[in-house]
């Protein structure tokens, strides 16, 4: 990838080198039309290579891109930051939910939960269970 970058990066700097040859002639750059520019007072063109209009059109055109497209897309950058607020605070509730539902544990949850290879076939049971969790005793 690095490879096709470097080469990418070549390729352009030998077309942009050779646009600068082939268009190397003065021209005049106005910033408003001839008539114009008399009512306005001082001298409003400038005098530059052929090559260098062209690479400032084409700087200003991906400029101009640029700032549209950030624009454009404003609303979507608040909506994507809204909603990262929003699941960043309901992960938060449902770790406080895990840590307030965790303990205590009933005894069927101890037995689903106790690892293989223990060798017991009883139930692992709490040393003081919750309320709600066994079964009444017997009358």
């Amino acid at each position: 990838m690095r490879f096709l970058r470097l080469l990418f990066i070549v390729l352009l700097a030998i077309v942009l080198v050779a646009v600068a040859l082939a268009n190397r002639e003065m021209v005049t750059l106005n910033a408003f039309p001839v008539n114009l520019d008399a009512y306005l007072g001082g001298k409003w063109s400038v005098e530059l290579p052929l090559f260098m209009v062209i690479f400032l059109a084409v700087a200003f055109g991906m400029l101009a891109g640029l700032i549209w497209e950030y624009l454009r897309e404003a609303h979507v950058r608040r909506e994507a930051r809204n909603r990262s607020a929003e699941v960043a605070r309901l992960e938060r509730e449902v770790g406080s939910l895990r840590e307030r539902h965790a303990n205590p544990r009933d005894e069927v949850l101890a037995i689903i939960d106790r690892p293989k290879g223990t060798g017991t076939d009883r139930p692992v049971t709490t040393a003081n269970p919750a309320s709600g969790t066994t079964l009444p005793a017997a009358r």
